[in-house]
């Protein structure tokens, strides 16, 4: 007989401060150290330590060693997928200092959600493929058309490849900024990827905000049809 999930325990392990912190700058897909984590948390070392044993026990984290150095990073992508749920539903924190304000300007712009682009860049460049008719939505998901199959192959991107793995193709994500959907799966991770690769959007020094390139200007309006000007995005 299968039992229920325990929804309990995994919220008793995300409804922590610190732990959370943790977990959100973990949102930029990115692998890091447990030293970097504790300053984002604000807490020392020793107690960063035990966090992130419980949250490796508990199935959010997995970690690798490097030398003497452990790097954590989220468990999957599910768990990305929950975090940013979880972020739709809760209340904004208040903004107490003009770098709070910059930061949240520029994460409610564009961001990572785990491995895909968020924020008004990830649900304007979802929304541009869809009216282009790259893909059309099917349910939760999207399905990449035949004319898409092309254009995408043009991109640098092989969805023939993308279909033999295990994940979702193509996913409908709910973005907490813009409430509206962005693209996640194999296909938002991949054109996320090829965004950096291009030299379009790059990582800032911290956290998960990405910042767009005179590059990426170009290649946006050239591509995909999109201006945008500072925080404010044209289509």
């Amino acid at each position: 007989m299968e039992s229920t999930p325990n929804i309990v325990e995994i919220a008793a392990l995300i409804g922590d401060s610190s732990r959370a912190a943790m977990l959100v700058c973990l949102l930029s897909g990115k692998a890091l150290p447990a030293s970097e984590l504790a300053r984002v948390a604000r807490i020392s070392p020793q107690t960063a330590s035990s966090h992130l044993g419980k949250m490796v026990a508990g199935g959010l984290l997995v970690h690798e060693s490097y030398g003497r150095h452990r790097y954590y990073r989220l468990a999957n992508q599910e768990v990305g997928n929950a975090l940013e749920a979880l972020s739709v539903i809760a209340p904004l924190k208040p903004i107490r200092s003009l770098r709070e304000s910059e930061q949240s300007k520029s994460l409610h712009f564009a961001r990572t959600c785990y491995d895909h682009i968020a924020g008004e860049i990830g649900v304007a460049l979802t929304d541009k493929i869809l009216e282009l008719g790259l893909v059309r939505e099917e349910g939760r998901d999207y399905a990449v058309t035949e004319e898409g199959m092309e254009r995408f192959k043009e991109f640098g991107l092989s969805i023939e490849n993308m279909k033999h793995t295990r994940r979702h193709f193509a996913r409908q994500c709910l973005d907490w900024s813009e409430r509206r959907h962005h693209m996640a799966g194999i296909l938002g991770a991949s054109m996320t990827k090829r965004l950096f690769d291009l030299g379009w959007i790059e990582r800032m020094s911290e956290g998960r905000a990405v910042i767009v390139t005179v590059t990426g200007y170009e290649g946006f309006a050239k591509e995909f049809q999109m201006t945008f000007k500072h925080h404010e995005l044209c289509i």
